[in-house]
């Protein structure tokens, strides 16, 4: 069985559980900036596609691979692959579902905390000399405590739920949305209380995006919701970038509306420097917290997620069906 592996060779070989040597698979490696199409045109015999987040599968590429049988994403996310194509070919797309829960809440829980006690701009003035003076101003902004906020979630799949875990020892409210309202049973193991998004934005101090790019969700963050906001609130995105639209956030945190930004995914990725919510005002830039997608990225993620892709592997080679299969089929 052929693969093409759509990332570095050296992530995979870090990964690679023991197993692996024992099924009949060769591997091509395709990664950035060698064009996508091009590795497939290349290797028209490719059954399983191994992709990083952002390479784009498309029905194109798809055309170019008669012996696909499935598409594999290295994390959770797969919005780049196009689902509908490959379920029209009977291929399979299959994700890591919750390999990266735990990291990407931790993640969100700290681009909270630097976002409320100046992590960045706390850090630069140690770095200017500057530590008496920004301490004296910090002692007069009446800082919050992350236990005293309301916390709204958009989203409660694995990685919203392992938010909810971590922030309820903080003491914060907690509070959620989602499509399709979780039993009570959840609700109550969580500590949380669902709200309608619009409810959702005017109530909480912290919203924190944990929720999949669909066609619901696309631009959701943009500024009909953003009216909603009481001014001060604070926005972090560890999940997609497509789920904000940038010019609205941008103009809600220039107006105040925003008390800060937390943000680790952004639209598009690689984010340029002149992107609408790096290339910030003076003044309002000191109130923006950026990580550069490394929210999932941790060895446990990754010894996980590639458990999980040759797992799948083994199961096609075996007749099987692979796990955690995202298209319906």
């Amino acid at each position: 069985m052929k693969l093409l592996i759509f990332g570095p060779k050296a992530r995979y070989d870090l990964y690679l559980p023991e197993f692996v040597q024992q099924i009949p698979v060769e591997t091509i490696f395709a990664s950035a900036p060698a064009p996508s199409l091009q590795a497939a045109a290349d290797n028209p015999d490719t059954e399983v596609i191994f992709a990083d987040a952002i390479t784009p599968i498309s029905r194109e590429m798809m055309d170019l691979l008669p012996n696909l049988r499935m598409i594999h994403s290295e994390g959770v996310a797969f919005n780049a692959i196009d689902i509908e194509a490959a379920r029209e070919r009977g291929v399979f797309v299959c994700n890591n579902k919750g390999c990266n829960a735990v990291s990407v809440a931790e993640h969100a829980v700290m681009l909270m905390l630097m976002a409320l006690r100046c992590g960045v701009t706390g850090h630069r003035a140690v770095l200017a000399g500057q530590q008496i003076q920004f301490k004296e101003q910090f002692m007069v902004s009446s800082s919050p405590e992350l236990g005293e906020q309301t916390v709204g979630l958009v989203g409660l799949g694995d990685i919203g739920a392992a938010a909810a875990r971590l922030l309820r020892p903080f003491g914060c409210q907690l509070y959620y949305y989602t499509a399709h309202r979780r039993p009570l049973e959840t609700e109550q193991e969580l500590g949380v209380t669902y709200l309608p998004l619009e409810e959702l934005a005017a109530r909480c101090s912290i919203l924190s995006l944990h929720c999949a790019v669909n066609r619901q969700t696309t631009h959701m963050v943009n500024a009909e919701l953003l009216a909603h906001v009481r001014p001060g609130t604070i926005l972090v995105n560890t999940a997609r970038g497509q789920l904000v639209d940038n010019l609205a956030v941008r103009q809600a945190l220039i107006d105040g509306r925003l008390g800060g930004i937390a943000i680790d995914t952004f639209d598009p990725e690689p984010t340029p420097a002149n992107h609408p919510l790096v290339d910030l005002p003076a003044g309002v830039a000191e109130r923006a917290v950026f990580s550069p997608h490394l929210g999932g990225i941790t060895g446990g993620s990754f010894r996980r997620a590639h458990q999980n892709m040759w797992n799948s592997v083994k199961l096609i080679l075996e007749g099987q069906r692979p796990n955690f299969i995202v298209n319906g089929l």
